[in-house]
């Protein structure tokens, strides 16, 4: 059971050197974290972006192009579509975003003609390790689907738990995270998570045991948990947090980066192969982990 991202880290280099194709690559923090992961044998990789641009970071930073490959082109939209296209032929095994927005990279890997679509729900999965908790813990959807409805929160937890599987977690505990840890008709999150809770029990959900609503506290912390009298396999030991929205998602996903001071890596699901995908603002080294995550997805 991997339970922390220097181990996830491990696990990449362990396996077959994967070839990453990254979108509109002039950004000097993904630089950064792709010529690390090629140092450390992740990966090799395409850099598809403007060239020009992409040699001004590169001598800002001292970074040797000789081991890339560069494929030139200035239009974002475009870039999208030439590092999505190397996935489809065969060239590569799996994108990462650079300087562009997310729904311009999406509407690439959506493309039906050219794209990397499903029949799956596409989710975001983040991975944090924090300090304070005892192994990693898996949030999702804070990245992608909105407002998901129940059918969608299959698909989300679906797509978490095929991760978890990859990082040696056989059977990860779900928590579908509410604001109270009853069901309330009132709140429509509780009512879902009674549902994803009863759909589990009954084999309809495999491969992970689901238990809420649940609220934040009594999802992580045990003390907490049985301060209120909850008896659970899930509380104080989740593996995934299912949030009820993107809302709640991005802003617990920042409160454990920014408050917490918690390492992450990120992920989108659903795909034909995974896309690497974490916020411009995040480091070099949470870029550096998503990159092996999604090495060890391909």
């Amino acid at each position: 059971m991997v339970k922390t991202l220097d181990e996830v880290i491990i696990k990449a280099k362990s396996g077959s050197k994967k070839t990453l194709a990254v979108a509109v690559a002039q950004d000097e923090v993904v630089l950064s974290a792709v010529n690390e992961a090629v140092e450390d044998g992740i990966i090799n990789a395409v850099l598809v972006g403007d060239k020009s641009k992409i040699e001004i970071i590169a001598g800002k930073i001292n970074l040797d192009l000789s081991k890339f490959r560069i494929i030139d082109e200035s239009n974002i939209k475009v870039a999208a579509a030439v590092a999505v296209k190397l996935v489809v032929d065969g060239e590569a095994d799996f994108i990462m975003k650079g300087m562009l927005g997310t729904a311009d990279l999406l509407r690439a890997v959506l493309n039906k003609e050219c794209g990397l679509k499903t029949n799956n729900l596409l989710s975001h999965v983040m991975i944090y390790d924090v300090p304070n908790y005892h192994k990693l813990i898996f949030l999702t959807d804070g990245g992608m689907v909105t407002y998901p409805e129940l059918k969608d929160k299959i698909g989300i937890i679906n797509n978490a738990v095929k991760l978890a599987n990859v990082l040696d977690i056989e059977c990860p505990k779900v928590a579908p995270i509410c604001a109270v840890e009853v069901v309330n008709p009132n709140m429509q999150a509780t009512l879902d998570a009674a549902a994803l809770t009863t759909m589990n029990k009954r084999g309809q959900i495999k491969g992970c045991i689901i238990d809420g609503p649940l609220g934040l506290d009594n999802a992580i912390s045990k003390e907490a948990a049985e301060h209120k009298g909850i008896v659970s396999d899930v509380a104080g030991d989740a593996d995934i947090l299912l949030v009820p929205s993107i809302e709640a998602g991005n802003f617990l996903g920042k409160s454990l980066t920014y408050f917490a001071k918690s390492e992450s890596a990120g992920v989108i699901l659903g795909a034909k192969c995974p896309v690497v995908l974490v916020s411009r603002a995040d480091t070099a080294k949470s870029k550096l982990y998503s990159i092996a995550l999604g090495a060890t997805l391909v």
